[in-house]
């Protein structure tokens, strides 16, 4: 198979969608991998290091796209590369389709069949090539929370952990699956006041068991939410339903009850976000205020550690990436069922449900096409 990796160009996206090691990997197994030139360095890795393992360099993402039978990205394809897909081209990358309807037309205009990083799921419930990515944001929320508490960013002026005979500052987060429990071991281990909340008893239960003792675990409500929230310092969202939108859990109203300063992450502003006044922003222009409430919504935030990043989300795609060169797309989504819940778009047809409900687009079933 024909496998390119073109640059990626979201602003301030530095990751790349295969590492050298990954390249050799499917080089091994007897396909040829195309880098477009540039694309691995602002991860760290040379066109040398491709062309060391066999790659070949590529000048331009026109040939990239216009030769690959299969494309690995790391993030959606954005309006000035919609032109380059076309029909029967396989594209594995993150998605996110249920936040963004215009790229959900798009990919479904252009024929190419999508298989979305955020969708493959395996029996037990669990996102193996999400979870790499959710753990980056998880760590790195409570990371640039701590950073835009200072005055000089807009923030409270709270410093997380305290010192003696000051207190803590109060971190809440909302939701209790990966990016929450990366989050609140952040947190904790800066000394922080958190509160951690999910909807699941079992999870409570467990994250109980494994966090320390500043964290509290509270069922999540309306009004447990809006109890934790009045006089939080940094509040985290970290929700996810699994390729659907995130549900809106504070409202542009809520926020007149937050204290001033307050800062907001919302680690789901990729689907959507689960704070009403969210709204995706940059690396370069991470943060606005609504109510006096300093929001940071950067879409691609592990962009900002494309190293450690990098490195992390291909341990996981890589060999899902092989069993689709291997096997072919078909042949790969039919015998493995969490590849094949990776599927959302194939020849124009929506076939995963949460993105056909954020539209009201009809869902096909999945086993049709294969």
């Amino acid at each position: 198979m024909l496998i390119g990796v073109p640059k990626e160009i979201k602003t301030n996206e530095n990751r790349v969608g295969l590492v050298p090691s990954g390249a050799e990997a499917l080089i091994g197994e007897g396909h040829e991998v195309m880098i477009e030139a540039g694309a691995g360095e602002g991860s760290g890795f040379t066109d040398a290091q491709y062309t060391a393992v066999g790659a070949t360099i590529l000048p331009t993402a026109d040939e990239v796209w216009a030769r690959a039978e299969m494309i690995i990205k790391v993030k959606e394809p954005i309006a000035v590369e919609w032109p380059r897909m076309r029909k029967g081209q396989v594209m594995y990358t993150y998605f996110h389709f249920a936040a963004d309807e215009p790229l959900t037309r798009a990919v479904m205009a252009s024929g190419a069949i999508a298989i979305a990083y955020e969708t493959v799921q395996l029996a037990n419930g669990h996102l193996p090539l999400l979870t790499p990515m959710s753990e980056v944001a998880g760590r790195l929320a409570v990371q640039e929370g701590a950073k835009y508490n200072e005055k000089l960013f807009g923030g409270r002026g709270v410093l997380l952990g305290g010192v003696p005979g000051v207190k803590p500052a109060k971190v809440v987060i909302i939701g209790g699956g990966v990016v929450g429990i990366n989050s609140a071991k952040m947190a904790a281990g800066m000394g922080a006041d958190v509160t951690i909340l999910d909807t699941s008893l079992d999870r409570l239960r467990y994250l109980d068991d494994v966090l320390p003792a500043n964290v509290d675990t509270v069922f999540s409500n309306r009004h447990n939410i809006l109890e934790a929230v009045k006089d939080a310092d940094l509040i985290i969202g970290a929700v996810l339903l699994p390729g659907k939108k995130a549900p809106h859990l504070i409202t542009r109203e809520d926020l007149k009850g937050i204290p001033d300063g307050c800062v907001i992450v919302d680690v789901a502003v990729d689907q959507g976000g689960c704070v009403e006044t969210i709204k995706p922003t940059t690396h370069e222009n991470p943060t606005y205020f609504v109510e006096g409430v300093l929001h940071y919504a950067v879409a691609n935030m592990p962009g900002a550690v494309p190293r450690t990043s990098t490195l992390a989300l291909t341990n996981a795609t890589l060999p899902y990436a092989i069993k689709l060169a291997n096997q072919g797309w078909q042949a790969a989504c039919k015998a493995d069922g969490a590849l094949r819940l990776g599927l959302n778009v194939i020849d124009g047809k929506v076939v995963y449900a949460g993105v056909a409900e954020a539209f009201g687009i009809e869902c096909h079933d999945v086993a049709d096409f294969l």
